[in-house]
Protein backbone atom coordinates (compact mmCIF):
# COMPACT_ATOMS: atom_id res chain seq x y z
CA UNK A 1 0.00 0.00 0.00
CA UNK A 2 1.16 3.54 -0.75
CA UNK A 3 1.88 5.41 2.49
CA UNK A 4 2.23 9.04 1.38
CA UNK A 5 -0.53 11.31 0.06
CA UNK A 6 -0.24 14.87 -1.24
CA UNK A 7 -3.24 17.10 -2.03
CA UNK A 8 -2.71 20.27 -4.05
CA UNK A 9 -5.01 23.22 -3.38
CA UNK A 10 -4.19 25.85 -6.05
CA UNK A 11 -6.15 28.79 -4.64
CA UNK A 12 -4.38 31.79 -3.10
CA UNK A 13 -5.58 35.08 -1.57
CA UNK A 14 -2.94 36.71 -3.76
CA UNK A 15 -0.44 35.31 -6.28
CA UNK A 16 3.06 36.12 -4.96
CA UNK A 17 5.51 37.42 -7.61
CA UNK A 18 8.27 34.91 -6.77
CA UNK A 19 6.20 31.73 -6.52
CA UNK A 20 6.51 29.12 -9.29
CA UNK A 21 4.07 26.54 -7.89
CA UNK A 22 0.84 26.11 -9.81
CA UNK A 23 -1.69 28.48 -8.25
CA UNK A 24 -4.51 30.84 -9.11
CA UNK A 25 -6.60 33.48 -7.36
CA UNK A 26 -9.48 32.08 -5.32
CA UNK A 27 -12.63 31.60 -7.38
CA UNK A 28 -15.90 30.88 -5.56
CA UNK A 29 -17.56 29.78 -8.79
CA UNK A 30 -15.02 27.00 -9.24
CA UNK A 31 -14.38 25.82 -5.70
CA UNK A 32 -17.16 23.25 -5.21
CA UNK A 33 -16.48 21.61 -8.57
CA UNK A 34 -12.80 21.48 -7.63
CA UNK A 35 -13.54 19.81 -4.27
CA UNK A 36 -15.78 17.26 -5.99
CA UNK A 37 -12.98 16.54 -8.49
CA UNK A 38 -10.44 15.93 -5.70
CA UNK A 39 -12.83 13.47 -4.08
CA UNK A 40 -13.42 11.74 -7.41
CA UNK A 41 -9.69 11.32 -7.95
CA UNK A 42 -9.30 10.15 -4.35
CA UNK A 43 -11.92 7.49 -5.03
CA UNK A 44 -9.94 6.24 -8.03
CA UNK A 45 -6.67 6.06 -6.06
CA UNK A 46 -8.15 4.70 -2.82
CA UNK A 47 -7.55 0.95 -3.42
CA UNK A 48 -3.78 1.56 -3.43
CA UNK A 49 -3.67 4.06 -0.54
CA UNK A 50 -3.22 3.65 3.20
CA UNK A 51 -1.37 6.86 4.05
CA UNK A 52 0.95 7.33 6.99
CA UNK A 53 1.64 10.93 5.99
CA UNK A 54 -0.67 13.45 4.35
CA UNK A 55 0.39 16.88 3.11
CA UNK A 56 -2.00 19.58 1.91
CA UNK A 57 0.01 22.10 -0.11
CA UNK A 58 -0.58 24.80 -2.65
CA UNK A 59 -1.36 27.47 -3.31
CA UNK A 60 -2.90 28.11 0.09
CA UNK A 61 -5.02 25.21 1.37
CA UNK A 62 -6.49 27.42 4.09
CA UNK A 63 -7.83 29.77 1.43
CA UNK A 64 -10.68 27.23 1.63
CA UNK A 65 -13.31 28.03 4.23
CA UNK A 66 -13.74 25.93 7.36
CA UNK A 67 -16.84 24.32 5.85
CA UNK A 68 -15.01 23.52 2.61
CA UNK A 69 -12.08 21.96 4.50
CA UNK A 70 -14.54 19.85 6.49
CA UNK A 71 -16.23 18.74 3.27
CA UNK A 72 -12.93 17.85 1.60
CA UNK A 73 -11.16 16.10 4.47
CA UNK A 74 -14.34 14.33 5.57
CA UNK A 75 -14.91 13.20 1.99
CA UNK A 76 -11.37 11.85 1.69
CA UNK A 77 -11.77 9.99 5.00
CA UNK A 78 -14.91 8.34 3.61
CA UNK A 79 -12.96 7.10 0.58
CA UNK A 80 -9.42 6.45 1.88
CA UNK A 81 -8.25 4.50 4.93
CA UNK A 82 -6.77 7.12 7.30
CA UNK A 83 -6.28 4.67 10.19
CA UNK A 84 -2.46 4.64 9.85
CA UNK A 85 -1.91 8.40 9.52
CA UNK A 86 0.76 9.66 11.92
CA UNK A 87 1.55 13.03 10.31
CA UNK A 88 -1.06 15.26 8.65
CA UNK A 89 0.37 18.61 7.50
CA UNK A 90 -1.56 21.65 6.36
CA UNK A 91 0.21 24.59 4.70
CA UNK A 92 -1.12 27.96 5.85
CA UNK A 93 -0.72 31.62 5.03
CA UNK A 94 -0.71 33.76 8.22
CA UNK A 95 -3.51 35.87 6.72
CA UNK A 96 -5.85 32.85 6.55
CA UNK A 97 -5.54 31.68 10.18
CA UNK A 98 -8.45 31.91 12.59
CA UNK A 99 -9.11 30.09 15.85
CA UNK A 100 -12.28 28.56 14.37
CA UNK A 101 -10.41 27.18 11.35
CA UNK A 102 -7.45 25.99 13.44
CA UNK A 103 -9.74 24.17 15.90
CA UNK A 104 -11.66 22.60 13.01
CA UNK A 105 -8.43 21.34 11.45
CA UNK A 106 -7.36 19.75 14.73
CA UNK A 107 -10.75 18.06 14.97
CA UNK A 108 -10.30 16.78 11.39
CA UNK A 109 -6.99 15.11 12.29
CA UNK A 110 -4.49 17.71 11.09
CA UNK A 111 -1.57 17.57 13.55
CA UNK A 112 1.14 19.59 11.82
CA UNK A 113 1.05 23.09 10.32
CA UNK A 114 3.54 24.68 7.94
CA UNK A 115 3.10 28.46 7.92
CA UNK A 116 4.72 30.67 5.29
CA UNK A 117 6.08 33.63 7.25
CA UNK A 118 9.06 34.30 4.89
CA UNK A 119 10.09 37.44 6.81
CA UNK A 120 9.12 39.47 9.88
CA UNK A 121 10.32 42.71 8.30
CA UNK A 122 7.52 44.94 6.90
CA UNK A 123 9.59 46.25 3.98
CA UNK A 124 10.73 42.79 2.92
CA UNK A 125 7.17 41.45 3.17
CA UNK A 126 6.13 44.28 0.89
CA UNK A 127 8.94 43.40 -1.53
CA UNK A 128 7.72 39.78 -1.59
CA UNK A 129 4.12 40.84 -2.20
CA UNK A 130 2.90 39.05 0.92
CA UNK A 131 -0.57 39.85 2.24
CA UNK A 132 0.29 39.45 5.93
CA UNK A 133 2.26 41.56 8.39
CA UNK A 134 4.86 40.37 10.86
CA UNK A 135 2.48 41.05 13.74
CA UNK A 136 -0.26 39.08 12.02
CA UNK A 137 2.12 36.14 11.56
CA UNK A 138 3.01 36.23 15.26
CA UNK A 139 -0.66 36.30 16.26
CA UNK A 140 -1.44 33.44 13.84
CA UNK A 141 1.32 31.37 15.43
CA UNK A 142 -0.18 32.03 18.88
CA UNK A 143 -3.63 31.01 17.61
CA UNK A 144 -2.23 27.71 16.31
CA UNK A 145 -0.66 26.98 19.69
CA UNK A 146 -3.92 27.95 21.42
CA UNK A 147 -5.76 25.50 19.16
CA UNK A 148 -3.47 22.71 20.36
CA UNK A 149 -0.94 22.32 17.55
CA UNK A 150 2.27 20.87 18.96
CA UNK A 151 4.10 20.53 15.65
CA UNK A 152 4.49 23.82 13.74
CA UNK A 153 6.90 24.67 10.94
CA UNK A 154 7.71 28.26 10.00
CA UNK A 155 8.95 28.97 6.47
CA UNK A 156 11.60 31.69 6.13
CA UNK A 157 13.34 33.12 3.07
CA UNK A 158 16.74 34.74 2.56
CA UNK A 159 18.32 36.32 -0.49
CA UNK A 160 15.33 38.67 -0.84
CA UNK A 161 16.17 41.73 -2.96
CA UNK A 162 17.49 44.44 -0.66
CA UNK A 163 17.78 42.15 2.37
CA UNK A 164 20.71 42.83 4.72
CA UNK A 165 22.60 40.48 7.03
CA UNK A 166 21.17 42.32 10.04
CA UNK A 167 17.64 41.81 8.76
CA UNK A 168 18.19 38.09 8.24
CA UNK A 169 19.80 37.69 11.66
CA UNK A 170 16.87 39.52 13.25
CA UNK A 171 14.43 37.26 11.37
CA UNK A 172 16.16 34.14 12.66
CA UNK A 173 16.23 35.47 16.23
CA UNK A 174 12.56 36.44 16.13
CA UNK A 175 11.70 32.96 14.90
CA UNK A 176 13.80 31.25 17.56
CA UNK A 177 12.08 33.28 20.27
CA UNK A 178 8.77 31.67 19.25
CA UNK A 179 10.24 28.16 19.59
CA UNK A 180 8.60 26.47 16.59
CA UNK A 181 9.18 22.74 16.21
CA UNK A 182 10.58 23.01 12.70
CA UNK A 183 12.09 25.79 10.60
CA UNK A 184 12.47 25.76 6.81
CA UNK A 185 14.89 28.39 5.52
CA UNK A 186 15.16 28.74 1.75
CA UNK A 187 17.21 30.97 -0.50
CA UNK A 188 15.03 32.87 -2.95
CA UNK A 189 15.36 31.46 -6.45
CA UNK A 190 14.28 33.19 -9.64
CA UNK A 191 12.03 30.66 -11.34
CA UNK A 192 10.72 30.92 -14.87
CA UNK A 193 7.10 31.98 -15.29
CA UNK A 194 7.28 34.34 -12.31
CA UNK A 195 7.25 38.11 -12.13
CA UNK A 196 10.58 38.01 -10.29
CA UNK A 197 12.22 36.13 -13.17
CA UNK A 198 11.10 38.83 -15.59
CA UNK A 199 12.40 41.55 -13.29
CA UNK A 200 15.72 39.73 -13.00
CA UNK A 201 16.04 39.65 -16.77
CA UNK A 202 15.25 43.36 -16.92
CA UNK A 203 18.12 44.03 -14.54
CA UNK A 204 15.93 45.20 -11.67
CA UNK A 205 17.34 42.52 -9.35
CA UNK A 206 21.02 41.62 -8.91
CA UNK A 207 21.56 38.42 -6.91
CA UNK A 208 24.64 38.39 -4.68
CA UNK A 209 25.97 34.83 -4.35
CA UNK A 210 28.56 35.82 -1.73
CA UNK A 211 25.89 37.44 0.44
CA UNK A 212 23.59 34.45 -0.02
CA UNK A 213 26.44 32.20 1.17
CA UNK A 214 26.83 34.40 4.26
CA UNK A 215 23.07 34.11 4.89
CA UNK A 216 23.32 30.32 4.60
CA UNK A 217 26.21 30.07 7.06
CA UNK A 218 24.40 32.37 9.47
CA UNK A 219 21.35 30.11 9.21
CA UNK A 220 23.31 26.96 10.03
CA UNK A 221 25.12 28.56 12.98
CA UNK A 222 22.15 30.39 14.49
CA UNK A 223 19.67 27.54 14.26
CA UNK A 224 22.16 24.95 15.49
CA UNK A 225 22.91 27.15 18.51
CA UNK A 226 19.15 27.36 19.08
CA UNK A 227 18.80 23.58 19.32
CA UNK A 228 17.69 22.75 15.76
CA UNK A 229 19.30 19.96 13.75
CA UNK A 230 19.84 20.60 10.05
CA UNK A 231 18.50 17.26 8.82
CA UNK A 232 18.32 18.55 5.24
CA UNK A 233 20.09 21.56 3.77
CA UNK A 234 17.06 23.85 4.02
CA UNK A 235 15.21 22.14 6.88
CA UNK A 236 15.89 22.29 10.59
CA UNK A 237 14.02 20.52 13.35
CA UNK A 238 13.92 19.88 17.05
CA UNK A 239 14.63 16.21 17.89
CA UNK A 240 11.82 14.00 16.58
CA UNK A 241 10.14 16.80 14.62
CA UNK A 242 11.55 16.12 11.16
CA UNK A 243 8.90 16.26 8.42
CA UNK A 244 8.16 12.61 7.68
CA UNK A 245 6.36 13.43 4.45
CA UNK A 246 9.33 15.29 2.99
CA UNK A 247 11.73 12.57 4.15
CA UNK A 248 9.62 10.10 2.16
CA UNK A 249 10.12 12.22 -0.96
CA UNK A 250 13.85 12.61 -0.44
CA UNK A 251 14.32 8.87 0.04
CA UNK A 252 12.24 7.93 -2.99
CA UNK A 253 9.24 6.29 -1.36
CA UNK A 254 6.04 5.80 -3.34
CA UNK A 255 3.52 8.64 -3.14
CA UNK A 256 0.22 9.72 -4.66
CA UNK A 257 -0.71 13.30 -5.51
CA UNK A 258 -4.26 14.56 -5.94
CA UNK A 259 -5.20 17.83 -7.60
CA UNK A 260 -4.00 19.99 -10.50
CA UNK A 261 -0.20 19.80 -11.05
CA UNK A 262 0.11 17.09 -8.38
CA UNK A 263 2.90 14.57 -8.94
CA UNK A 264 2.74 10.82 -8.22
CA UNK A 265 5.47 8.19 -8.12
CA UNK A 266 4.74 4.48 -7.77
CA UNK A 267 7.44 1.93 -8.44
CA UNK A 268 8.98 2.80 -11.79
CA UNK A 269 5.92 4.77 -12.94
CA UNK A 270 5.47 8.51 -12.54
CA UNK A 271 2.81 10.96 -13.64
CA UNK A 272 1.83 14.56 -13.18
CA UNK A 273 -1.67 15.98 -13.34
CA UNK A 274 -2.54 18.78 -15.71
CA UNK A 275 -1.56 22.21 -14.34
CA UNK A 276 -4.94 23.77 -15.03
CA UNK A 277 -7.76 23.66 -12.49
CA UNK A 278 -10.56 23.92 -15.05
CA UNK A 279 -9.05 21.15 -17.21
CA UNK A 280 -8.49 19.01 -14.10
CA UNK A 281 -12.14 19.40 -13.10
CA UNK A 282 -13.29 18.58 -16.64
CA UNK A 283 -11.24 15.36 -16.69
CA UNK A 284 -12.70 14.12 -13.41
CA UNK A 285 -16.24 15.07 -14.39
CA UNK A 286 -15.79 13.08 -17.61
CA UNK A 287 -14.17 10.16 -15.79
CA UNK A 288 -10.90 10.53 -17.73
CA UNK A 289 -7.30 10.54 -16.54
CA UNK A 290 -6.22 14.04 -15.37
CA UNK A 291 -2.50 13.28 -15.96
CA UNK A 292 -0.84 15.08 -18.85
CA UNK A 293 2.64 13.63 -18.28
CA UNK A 294 3.77 10.05 -17.67
CA UNK A 295 7.13 8.33 -17.65
CA UNK A 296 8.81 5.07 -16.71
CA UNK A 297 11.93 5.63 -14.64
CA UNK A 298 14.98 3.58 -15.58
CA UNK A 299 17.59 2.41 -13.00
CA UNK A 300 20.15 5.01 -14.11
CA UNK A 301 17.72 7.87 -13.50
CA UNK A 302 16.71 6.44 -10.13
CA UNK A 303 20.39 6.26 -9.10
CA UNK A 304 20.95 9.89 -10.10
CA UNK A 305 17.94 11.04 -8.09
CA UNK A 306 18.89 8.94 -5.10
CA UNK A 307 22.31 10.59 -4.99
CA UNK A 308 21.00 14.13 -5.55
CA UNK A 309 18.29 13.97 -2.91
CA UNK A 310 19.84 11.88 -0.15
CA UNK A 311 23.13 13.73 -0.31
CA UNK A 312 21.24 16.82 0.88
CA UNK A 313 20.17 15.07 4.09
CA UNK A 314 22.12 14.38 7.27
CA UNK A 315 21.71 10.64 6.56
CA UNK A 316 23.92 11.01 3.52
CA UNK A 317 24.13 8.74 0.50
CA UNK A 318 25.26 5.13 0.20
CA UNK A 319 28.96 5.27 -0.66
CA UNK A 320 28.66 2.42 -3.15
CA UNK A 321 26.46 4.64 -5.35
CA UNK A 322 29.30 7.11 -5.89
CA UNK A 323 32.18 6.67 -8.38
CA UNK A 324 35.17 5.93 -6.14
CA UNK A 325 37.63 8.26 -7.88
CA UNK A 326 35.25 11.23 -7.85
CA UNK A 327 34.24 10.60 -4.24
CA UNK A 328 37.92 10.39 -3.20
CA UNK A 329 38.56 13.75 -4.87
CA UNK A 330 35.65 15.34 -2.99
CA UNK A 331 36.93 13.91 0.29
CA UNK A 332 40.41 15.30 -0.47
CA UNK A 333 38.90 18.75 -1.10
CA UNK A 334 37.01 18.68 2.20
CA UNK A 335 33.57 18.56 0.56
CA UNK A 336 32.64 15.00 1.50
CA UNK A 337 33.25 12.74 4.46
CA UNK A 338 32.64 9.01 4.92
CA UNK A 339 31.01 7.39 7.95
CA UNK A 340 30.61 3.66 7.73
CA UNK A 341 28.95 2.78 4.43
CA UNK A 342 27.57 6.30 3.85
CA UNK A 343 28.99 9.55 2.52
CA UNK A 344 27.97 12.94 3.88
CA UNK A 345 28.47 16.54 2.84
CA UNK A 346 30.81 18.49 5.07
CA UNK A 347 29.92 22.04 6.12
CA UNK A 348 32.01 23.25 3.17
CA UNK A 349 30.22 20.76 0.91
CA UNK A 350 26.81 21.98 2.00
CA UNK A 351 27.69 25.39 0.64
CA UNK A 352 27.98 23.92 -2.86
CA UNK A 353 25.68 20.91 -2.58
CA UNK A 354 24.29 21.09 -6.11
CA UNK A 355 27.79 21.24 -7.61
CA UNK A 356 28.94 18.28 -5.49
CA UNK A 357 25.93 16.20 -6.57
CA UNK A 358 26.48 17.12 -10.24
CA UNK A 359 30.13 16.06 -10.04
CA UNK A 360 29.30 12.48 -8.96
CA UNK A 361 26.24 11.88 -11.14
Amino acid sequence: MIAHLYVHIPFCPKVCPYCSFYKEASDRNKTQAFLDAILAEGEVRSPDLQPKTIFFGGGTPTALSTRQLEFLIGGLRDRIDFSQVTEFTMEMNPATVSLEKAAAMRALGVNRVSMGVQSWDPELLKTLGRVHSGEQARRSYEILREAGFENINLDLMFGIPGQTSDQWHASLKTTLALQPDHISAYCLTYEEDTEYFLRLNRGEFRPDEALDADFFEMTMDTLAAGGYESYEISNHARPGRECLHNLAYWFGHDSIGLGPSAFSSVGTERWKNVSDTSAYIAHLQAGTDPADFRETVDPATRRVEQIAFTLRTNRGVRSDLLPLDKADALVAHGLLTRKGDRSHLTRKGRMVADEVAASVI
